[in-house]
């Protein structure tokens, strides 16, 4: 193979690792949780107190960007994560999730920090050897890789649970999980390493964080993390119970996450990574965020209208396709813009705000669900994705200039 094409197959790997455990937890434990009567402001809290790693890995992330070096590079750091990761949830088979369920969620809380890390190294590894002109169809077939997993182990685990049980369905996942350690072993290629030893590591660090803080671009990227994908998140968290109470089944919730939904997200992740790499991220992601927000208004009304819910999974896919191709194409730009000596650090800031994002929409939209019903959350969740649009705006002089990279 290319280097090219090692490149695209090693990243959609580590990214499959990344999105089993993912899917396990935000989707397919909600529904499960739904179904057997959860109140959904209860299953939003759980799920808020899980995102917390994810938004608050830029605390760690300094460390990676100072600690890697020529004996310890990103790729050990991606491996050391993935063993602990795949171990604690091995832990939870001698378990029983419902009565164990304190100890349960410490160790799959223990996962998500574990995740975490790993979320951040990779992202790191992926700014120092991609090269910029393939950042936009490189977090294509990242985001191919994720929805992959979330997939299988989201909508999937549904099935598996059904066909199999619960206990096969975490086994598979522990070996989703470390499936892409020997790619990385066999295809990963050398980071370019930090010169000098730790004192002057510190010092590199110090000075290029200063200036990347001084950046305007910076602020903006981060407020556009934490706020754009509120609409998106907040339908995406709360989709299972969504479908529950609209007469679905488990079985029809997980047939559709399985496979109709996540073909939509990689789809549009192609079409967008190709078009971000030639019309330009900022471009890409604006016009993808209207859509999103026009859609998302579109599945909280006009399924009201009609009760039979195919045309709402119908606006539930094109969504999804809106969804695939805004996260491609936002996450190359925050890549375009991350300084190489602080792969780490500020890309996982960038990401935390995402993630930050992610949190506080489960929070909001249970809250105006058992307020006012999903059509008036899921319209304000859109319109608060808006007010990522004028930001988008104000970060086109700092692209222009060349800052990115």
């Amino acid at each position: 193979m290319t280097t090219r094409r090692r490149r695209q197959l090693l990243f959609a790997a580590l990214y499959f690792s990344e999105g089993a455990p993912i899917g396990f937890l935000w989707w397919a434990l909600p529904t499960r949780l739904r179904a057997a009567g959860v109140e959904v402001d209860a299953i939003t809290g759980l799920l808020s107190v899980l995102v917390l790693p994810w938004a608050l890995k830029f605390l760690g992330a300094p460390f990676i960007d100072i600690l890697r070096g020529p004996r310890w590079p990103l790729r050990a750091w991606i491996a050391a994560c993935q063993v602990v990761m795949g171990v604690l949830v091995l832990a939870t088979l001698t378990l029983d999730w419902q009565q164990d369920f304190a100890l349960v969620g410490g160790l799959l809380l223990t996962h998500a920090m574990a995740a975490a890390a790993q979320d951040v190294a990779v992202d790191a590894y992926a700014v120092a050897v991609v090269p910029p002109a393939e950042l936009g169809v490189i977090n294509a077939w990242m985001q191919g890789g994720v929805l992959t997993g979330r997939s299988m182990f989201g909508g999937g685990a549904l099935l598996i649970d059904a066909w199999l049980g619960p206990r096969v369905t975490v086994a598979l996942l522990v070996v989703a999980i470390w499936s892409s350690l020997a790619l990385l072993v066999a295809l990963g290629e050398p980071e370019p390493a930090p010169a000098g030893g730790l004192s002057a590591r510190r010092r590199e660090f110090g000075a290029a964080l200063g200036t990347v803080l001084r950046r305007r671009s910076t602020w903006l990227v981060i407020a556009f993390a934490v706020v754009s994908g509120a609409g998106f998140e907040a339908v995406g968290i709360v989709v299972g119970p969504f479908l529950i109470d609209r007469g679905f089944s488990s079985e029809q919730v997980g047939a559709f996450l399985f496979v109709p939904v996540v073909a939509a997200m990689i789809a549009g992740s192609f079409a967008s990574g190709w078009l971000s790499d030639r019309a330009g991220h900022l471009r890409t992601a604006a016009m993808s965020l209207a859509g999103m927000a026009a859609t998302i208004t579109a599945v909280a009304w006009i399924g009201a209208l009609w009760p039979s819910g195919t045309p709402t999974l119908a606006l539930l896919l094109v969504l999804y396709v809106l969804i695939g191709a805004f996260t491609t194409t936002s996450y190359a730009l925050f890549m375009a813009l991350t300084d190489r000596r602080l792969g780490a650090t500020q890309l996982s800031a960038s990401m935390s705000a995402t993630n930050l994002c992610e949190s506080w929409s489960a929070f909001a939209v249970g809250r105006l669900t058992g307020a006012f019903g999903y059509g008036p959350a899921f319209t304000v969740m859109a319109l608060a994705s808006l007010a990522g649009l004028p930001l988008l705006w104000w970060m086109r002089p700092a692209r222009a200039r060349g800052t990115e990279r």
